[in-house]
């Protein structure tokens, strides 16, 4: 069998929990050595023994401090002597609207969603560019226009977006080296879960949920978006760069809402 990603060394960040475990797991399968990174220790650290310890280190550091993106890829590197992808994938989602999105808080959402990933790349391009490699920006279908109580949220990944196109042009030119996008829809992990339950939704609130929001009768799982993110990051997409692929059960951008749930 063929492994996509033999002896690559992947830098994925979020990777304790969610999206971010789901491709940090199938990058290994695929023979890749995997850098994780979160704020949960104890997840972390159950990741790298399901890993191994021979494939995988743990990074546990909030990704906004200044001298985080360089001490990740010291790490990568002295670990596993090369980078070949970077996967920005840790991400801070919180409810605002015109009245809650302070400067404060919008400061935060750019720090997390989209300076964090311009600075991580900024640090690793010198191994990228080694390699010709790849760098896959996880980000949202919000980011082409979002839902009012997800504003700032929203502007940070349309941020990102424009940083996965401006780079996927200039870097790719310059330097051989990808940048591309995901943008997933509704997805179920572990925070999802908790966040709803949090907002007074019921126990199974996931197993309920109406057609409008998912046609399928179910929303996207972690390890559908960790199978797309195999393709970006292995060589099967040849010269492929600056693209957002919008991952969802229904095309975000003009669809067709039915009229009784339009206000």
């Amino acid at each position: 069998m063929t492994v996509r990603l033999a002896n690559k060394t992947i830098i994925i960040t979020g990777s304790c929990t969610g999206i971010g475990r789901a491709i940090a797991r199938r990058c290994a399968q695929e023979g890749a050595n995997v850098v994780v990174n979160g704020l949960e220790q104890e997840l972390g650290e159950q990741l790298i023994k399901e890993l191994g310890p021979s494939r995988s280190v743990l990074f546990i550091r909030d990704i906004t401090l200044p001298t985080a993106p360089e001490e990740l890829i010291n790490l990568a590197v002295s670990q596993f002597g090369r980078i070949d992808c970077v996967v920005n994938n840790a991400a801070m989602i919180v409810s605002s609207d015109i009245q809650t999105t302070d400067r404060a808080l919008m400061q935060r959402l750019l720090e997390v969603n989209m300076m964090a990933p311009l600075c991580i790349v900024q640090a690793a391009l010198p191994y990228l560019s080694k390699t010709k490699g790849a760098v896959l920006n996880i980000g949202s279908v919000n980011a082409w226009c979002g839902e009012p109580d997800l504003l700032g949220y929203s502007i940070s990944k349309g941020a990102l977006m424009t940083l996965t196109r401006n780079l996927g042009d200039s870097l790719f030119r310059a330097y051989g080296v990808r940048v591309n996008q995901i943008n997933p829809g509704w997805v179920l992990t572990e925070k999802e879960i908790l966040n709803k339950r949090e907002q007074g939704m019921k126990e199974n609130w996931y197993q309920d949920l109406p057609t409008v929001f998912a046609p399928s009768g179910r929303l996207i799982s972690p390890n559908e978006i960790a199978e797309a993110a195999l393709y970006w990051l292995s060589d099967a997409c040849g010269p492929i760069s600056g693209q957002v692929m919008d991952l969802d059960q229904y095309p975000f951008m003009g669809r067709n809402l039915p009229k009784n749930i339009i206000h």
